[in-house]
């Protein structure tokens, strides 16, 4: 999903291509939806922020970075549509009722680990960013679990240069993740489900 989506298309849909416009819908609209229904619980209004997502992303095409990440963004805008919506849901009784029997109902755990997949891949593709040396020393402190010493002999450099490293990743990826509120979306996952 999203793979074949390049800076291309971007480009093209900048220009108001509408092809490159169906393409990232194509490859996007069902990511959309299964973030617009993990907090709504409804199909009906799942689709109508896929709709005004999309509708969103075409009229501030001119605003987007050709070099940006076209997932992150509808993202974004998808979670703050689907925020929104479950804001005006929570202010009448009537579809608060209905939000909380869906929620008691209806549980999908594929949805689930589709989500966190999707944010794993996402922090995997920030990680594959990283300068080399950094992404060798977060992957070894984080993956493998080796102290910054066990890195700093494994790698013939100081544990102060494995800090350095470690400081500038994290930095990088607390930057990145901020905008998917990763943690927010976590807790609302368990909260949900």
């Amino acid at each position: 999903m999203g793979k074949s989506i390049n800076s291309h298309h971007i480009q093209q849909l900048i220009k108001g291509d509408e092809a490159a416009f169906d393409a990232i819908y194509e490859a996007y609209s069902s990511k959309v939806y299964r973030l617009a229904y993990r907090f709504l619980k409804d199909g009906q209004q799942s689709e109508e922020i896929v709709q005004e997502c999309f509708i969103n992303l075409w009229t501030n095409r001119q605003k987007l970075n050709a070099e940006g990440d076209i997932w992150l963004y509808l993202y974004v805008i998808a979670k703050r549509l689907s925020l929104n919506s479950l804001r005006q849901i929570c202010q009448s009784r009537e579809l608060s009722d209905k939000l909380v029997n869906h929620i008691a109902t209806i549980h999908n755990d594929t949805e689930e680990e589709m989500l966190v997949s999707d944010l794993e891949q996402f922090t995997e593709r920030i990680i594959n960013k990283l300068p080399r040396q950094q992404q060798v020393i977060f992957r070894l402190s984080r993956v493998e679990h080796l102290t910054h010493k066990e890195i700093a002999d494994q790698l013939q450099i100081s544990p102060n240069t494995v800090k350095n490293h470690m400081v500038e990743a994290l930095k990088t990826l607390k930057s990145q993740l901020q905008y998917s509120d990763l943690i927010f979306m976590l807790a609302l996952v368990f909260w949900m489900g």
